[in-house]
């Protein structure tokens, strides 16, 4: 038996070299599935996150946005390259939903845990200074910080013991990284997911939670070509999905409470 486990164990380990990009662990034998969050899944980097961690069927995805066509397409589309992909949705909107009494229970029916969540939806208000409104202030951090503050705390009884919160935040709001006229609200409001990530890893060690932020640059989103119109990325979003999806897995074993930046370009 104990052979078995060994031929096991260096098995696993040739096909975690061979492999860029792992999606589940094999440990001495036993395949432990990844229970995964996604948000802001029905377009860019976190449709392409979806896909990416739906192709291993031993993962559960659930995934939610606004959008129901978008994500019934998602579901399609993921079924169209396996049909026993585990994957689920629901729309939800992270401004005006009640998390705890209609998100929570959906996540844990579908999935019962959490190992990773990724929190990946967000919103740019692109405007000069002088023309931004409270409005637009409200809108923007109640998005980008105080939706991901929100589903943090209350998701809390559904995180696994070593899960692994991803909040992708931006160059945009990187210390001493470039900065464009008219994202101002939306580069402070990363700045803050940055400083709240930080916070996050402190408060939830105990919990064996680790938290990172990736300060994404360029990527070739719907959000980027409405904010620089005819600027080509170099980096795809499918791409940028692989990297995102390798270090949800595999960050914690290195970082926690780090701010990352990912960016060969920005813009």
């Amino acid at each position: 038996m104990f052979l078995i486990h060994e031929i096991l164990f260096f098995a696993t380990i040739i096909f975690l070299i061979t492999k860029p990009t792992i999606k589940f662990f094999y440990f001495w034998g036993k395949l432990i599935e990844m229970n995964i969050v996604v948000t802001g899944a029905s377009r860019g980097i976190g449709f392409a996150l979806a896909m990416k961690f739906a192709q291993s069927t031993e993962n559960k995805v659930f995934a939610f946005a606004r959008s129901e066509a978008k994500l019934a397409g998602l579901k399609e589309k993921i079924e169209s390259f396996d049909q026993h992909a585990q994957f689920f949705y629901t729309t939800f909107d992270l401004l005006r939903g009640d998390i705890k009494n209609d998100l929570l229970p959906a996540i844990h029916k579908d999935l019962g845990s959490i190992d990773i969540l990724i929190n990946n939806a967000g919103l740019l208000v692109n405007k000069p200074f002088e023309e931004l409104t409270d409005a637009d202030f409200d809108l923007t951090f109640d998005v980008n910080v105080k939706g991901v503050f929100k589903l943090i705390r209350d998701l809390l009884p559904l995180f696994n013991k070593q899960a692994h919160i991803v909040n992708i935040s931006s160059m945009g709001g990187f210390q001493g990284s470039a900065k464009f006229p008219g994202f101002s609200l939306y580069s402070a409001s990363k700045g803050a997911v940055s400083v709240l990530t930080e916070c996050l890893a402190e408060e939830l060690k105990d919990r064996n939670i680790s938290v990172n932020a990736l300060a994404i640059g360029a990527v070739q989103t719907e959000m980027l070509a409405e904010a620089f119109p005819g600027f080509q990325a170099p980096v795809t979003a499918e791409e940028m999905a692989a990297f995102i999806a390798d270090f949800a897995v595999n960050g914690p074993k290195y970082f926690n409470g780090k701010v990352i930046p990912v960016s060969s370009s920005t813009p």
